[in-house]
């Protein structure tokens, strides 16, 4: 018999060029941080992450992405959860130099679950359903 390993969801807000990336790793890893990023942040909201895609990401760089996974609980224990504001607004701050070893304990694929883009002048559309 086996038993299944309990997991966290996790959501990330991120743009097109980091998309981009984890569609190259096969939806099972993020990349490795730009010089400058020394932090990987997910986070355990998705109306927070929903808020990041749409009012940040889009302003930025003209479309938005809400990403969900998976991340054994076990794992995630030593990182302790962050709130970078409000009640909701949590994150993990996993350093840069562990991501390989964070992306090994991803269960599953990363999946797109919202997207946003720039309407013609305008701020964020409504979000679509990705495909």
């Amino acid at each position: 018999m086996t038993s299944r390993q309990a997991t966290t969801t996790l959501w990330r807000p991120t743009g097109p060029g980091e998309l981009e990336l984890v569609r190259e790793l096969d939806w099972r890893a993020w990349p490795p941080r730009l010089p400058g990023q020394p932090i990987f942040y997910p986070v355990l909201d998705e109306d927070y992450a929903v808020r990041i895609a749409r009012d940040w990401n889009v302003r930025h760089d003209g479309a938005g992405f809400v990403t969900r996974f998976e991340v054994e609980s076990a794992f995630l224990r030593r990182y302790p959860v962050r709130q970078a504001g409000g009640r909701t607004i949590l994150e993990l701050w996993v350093p840069a130099e562990e991501l390989d070893e964070f992306n090994a304990h991803i269960v599953g694929r990363i999946e797109l679950v919202h997207e946003f883009r720039r309407a013609a002048g305008r701020g964020a559309e409504e979000p679509r359903t990705p495909r």
